[in-house]
């Protein structure tokens, strides 16, 4: 197949505002920049809200606000009615930390659709050790919040070698708690989880028994609960279609105001990512060389570019790509026919080892777990639009 120009995208139907950096929860896997102290000031008020107007008159529908813990702000219940008005479906991500009865009543006020709740493990001895927090209980009490407010139950559990065996009790803990829907999202690494992919990393095994226990479970709630397992791209064969194509339907805005492809994309070396102070959204997302890089497939080598699988997968992950490979333009080495899948193999190889040799209950001295920190949050507060002109 030969390559072909990429054609004039359609508008970002899906915008993710990264409201905050700072967030309580320190979490080994967590996807946010390992390099902090790089970012810029957070965006004020009056930015986010022209962000979503901009946005919105380009056709964006779905919004997530996200983090770091989004609750840090102390302008988000404004940021939602701003939204509201302008007809998003608004998605809130959270830890739970910080929400109050008061807010979750302003919130809903607001316009606020849908709240996802996280949790990292189903007791509280290995959820506080994996966020290195004291949350577990706060969570509870905030999953009961949701349903007061009758806010669909939506809970997020990342998966990785050191909770994945306690599947069967995360699903209890979900029923328990009444949620409708429950992701289990087995970690990608990059980011935090990056440098701890040799801790984090699954069995085979692990990840075999814990599709069987989420299939039984499955079974036997039948519609009272919707399960979403997403398998660990390194047991894979063929490469997901990574944001449907970068440059194609989704727009991530950090706090500092860079604009994104993904939320990993500024790894990316030789891209030049334009600002939302500096620039508009529709600047931004038709003119920007940074956006433009990764469409169609007139970057792609062997063997992707002859591939009848491009036009579905998309080349897979570029994050991925250079991570494993150091060059962004290479197939994702999760693709069985990529000259770099056996980085994966062998990653995975270890992994069987290491659980082998029980690393999945105390890993090893010489490779510790790093937390994500962010030590400007310590005596960091919440800016509002007063204090950030």
């Amino acid at each position: 197949m030969s390559a072909v120009a990429a054609p004039r995208p359609g508008p970002p139907l899906w915008l993710l505002l990264e409201l905050t950096y700072r967030c309580p929860l320190h979490c080994a896997f967590c996807y946010n920049p390992t390099n902090l102290a790089e970012t810029g000031a957070e965006l004020a008020t009056e930015d986010w809200l022209r962000v979503l107007r901009e946005a919105r008159e380009l056709g964006a529908v779905q919004l997530g606000l996200s983090g770091g813990e989004p609750l840090a702000r102390d302008d988000l219940e404004e940021i939602v009615a701003e939204a509201h008005g302008l007809g998003y479906y608004i998605n809130l991500i959270t830890s739970g930390v910080g929400m109050t009865e008061q807010r979750i009543a302003a919130l809903k006020q607001a316009g606020l659709d849908h709240i996802q709740l996280s949790f990292q493990d189903s007791t509280r001895e290995v959820n506080d050790f994996l966020s290195s927090t004291r949350t577990f209980e706060l969570k509870s009490r905030v999953a009961a919040m949701i349903k007061r407010h009758d806010y669909p139950m939506v809970l997020n559990v990342v998966l990785h070698r050191l909770n994945i065996d306690h599947v069967e009790q995360i699903l209890d803990m979900a029923d328990r708690l009444g949620a409708e829907y429950l992701e289990l999202a087995n970690t990608q690494y990059y980011g935090w989880a990056w440098k701890n992919r040799e801790s984090l990393l699954p069995s085979r095994e692990q990840v075999r028994r814990a599709e069987e226990a989420t299939a039984r479970f499955r079974e036997r709630v039948g519609n009272r609960m919707q399960v979403y397992f997403v398998v660990p791209d390194y047991f894979e064969t063929r490469p997901k279609p990574c944001m449907n194509g970068l440059g194609s339907v989704f727009l991530t805005v950090t706090p500092d105001g860079t604009a994104l492809p993904c939320h990993a994309a500024k790894m990316l070396p030789g891209l030049d990512f334009p600002n939302v102070r500096e620039a508009s959204i529709g600047d931004i997302w038709y003119a920007s060389p940074g956006f433009d890089r990764f469409r169609g497939d007139s970057w792609m080598k062997e063997p992707c570019r002859s591939c009848p699988e491009k036009t579905r997968d998309f080349g897979g992950c570029r994050c991925q790509a250079y991570l494993l490979t150091g060059d962004a333009t290479n197939a994702d080495p999760v693709c069985e026919l990529s000259p770099h899948h056996h980085l994966i193999t062998e990653a995975v190889e270890r992994a069987e080892q290491a659980v082998a040799a029980g690393e999945a209950r105390a890993p090893a001295v010489e490779r510790p777990i790093l937390f994500f920190r962010d030590h400007r949050s310590r005596d960091h507060r919440s800016r509002d639009r007063r204090n950030q002109r």
